[in-house]
């Protein structure tokens, strides 16, 4: 018994050493403890780059809503421009993962646009470690930029067929200056006969009839965005009663400003120096006649009717000679002849005065229905034509080097991010 006691205590000691020895049973619980910061790693890796998506997405947004902004800010109304940014911003981002999103934007008189946007992520790995989201952020700047003011003919109807029109034998030549139509019309620009239009440039809504006849140095736009009226907001100028009544000059003679009621008559005879300002022709006709000679600088012509009835007219007819310039200064800087809005759509200006015709600056009726022929003749730097529609018939030359004349610009504006 007691051998096989003895010999039962040495097999006990002998097994007691070999599982003390044994370190194998330790793997399990090390490889536990260190599979716990790999885990996180590569977790926190795949919530991260879920989170960098949705960012890349929200700047994508941020920068579209920006440049949208920017493009369309005189249509947003003052104080609404983070609501406004607001819904463009929701009506281009999809992300539904992107949580408690917020987005702001505020705008400056000078065209500059800021938006900002920020959002969470919600983490599916990271949340072990306590952080259940990843927040993230995005912003944009936009500002507007300018064009490059080169424009001389400028049609303002959205809809009409041969908003600008050149038939039969005319030339328009636009000395390095560009003509815009704002017509969606599939025949906008007319160009008909031999007719001939070279340009800078041309920019069109609709597309153009007449191809052929254009001769451009910068190419030709169709498809184009309208180009904004660029003297809508000079308002008419105040006037009361009467200073003449069917004025009729038929010799030499120089005139004052104010207010014309019943038209202005200039005969072939007719040699008139108009005095720096306003003439405002109240009703009736402006008419000069073939050999009628008018010239004045700082002059500015308004034509409207304070009974909203008998709205005046103008033509000048062939032979004329005509110098006139406008202000360059003050609130009717630049335009040298100005139609009241109201009156009624495709009244009809003519300025057939041909070679010697030169209307320096704005000839602005925004109504009108212009017929122009001039300027081909005359040492022409500066004259804009701004109607409703626009037909040129004879040969007419336009440039638009007004440096000191006081016109408005007319060129499509850009847009871009600067940050």
């Amino acid at each position: 018994m007691t051998h096989a006691l003895t010999s039962r205590i040495s097999v006990a000691r002998a097994c007691l050493a070999r599982f003390c020895a044994d370190r194998s049973a330790n793997i399990a619980p090390i490889f536990a403890i260190a599979l716990v910061p790999v885990v996180s790693l590569t977790g926190s890796a795949v919530d991260y780059s879920r989170a960098n998506n949705v960012k890349a997405a929200m700047q994508a947004a941020t920068d579209a809503t920006a440049l949208n902004l920017v493009q369309n800010a005189a249509k947003i109304p003052s104080g609404d421009v983070s609501a406004t940014a607001t819904s463009i911003f929701r009506a281009v981002f999809n992300r539904p993962d992107a949580l408690n999103l917020l987005v702001t934007a505020s705008s400056t008189s000078g065209g500059t646009v800021t938006v900002s946007a920020t959002a969470s992520v919600a983490t599916d790995f990271m949340g072990v470690l306590g952080m259940t989201s990843i927040p993230i952020g995005s912003a944009a700047v936009a500002v507007k930029t300018p064009g490059d003011g080169l424009g001389c003919v400028l049609a303002l109807n959205r809809y009409a067929s041969g908003a600008i029109t050149a038939q039969g034998s005319t030339t328009v030549n636009l000395n390095g200056c560009s003509m815009y139509d704002d017509s969606n019309s599939g025949t906008a620009l007319t160009v008909g006969g031999s007719a001939h239009v070279s340009a800078l440039s041309v920019g069109v809504v609709g597309n153009i009839s007449g191809n052929a006849g254009l001769t451009t140095t910068q190419g030709v736009h169709t498809g184009a965005s309208p180009l904004p009226d660029p003297y809508a907001t000079v308002p008419l100028p105040a006037y009361s009663g009467c200073d003449q009544t069917n004025f009729s000059a038929k010799k030499k003679v120089t005139i004052d400003p104010g207010v014309y009621c019943g038209g202005m008559q200039f005969n072939a005879n007719a040699d008139v120096t108009f005095n720096p300002g306003v003439y405002v022709v109240d009703g009736g006709n402006f008419t000069v006649n073939g050999g009628g000679t008018l010239q004045g600088s700082g002059v500015t012509i308004v034509f409207t009717s304070s009974t909203m009835s008998d709205w005046p007219t103008a033509t000048i007819n062939g032979g004329a000679t005509i110098n006139l310039t406008p202000p360059s200064t003050g609130p009717l800087a630049g335009i040298l002849m100005y139609g009241d809005r109201n009156i009624p759509v495709g009244t009809t200006f003519k300025f057939n005065g041909g070679a010697t015709q030169y209307l320096g600056g704005a000839v602005y009726f925004p109504t009108g229905a212009i017929d122009f022929s001039g300027g081909a003749g005359t040492s022409t730097t500066c004259t804009q034509v701004i109607g409703d529609t626009i037909t040129f018939t004879g040969n007419s030359g336009l440039a638009i080097n007004c440096a000191g004349y006081g016109v408005k610009p007319i060129s499509p504006t850009g847009v871009r991010l600067v940050s």
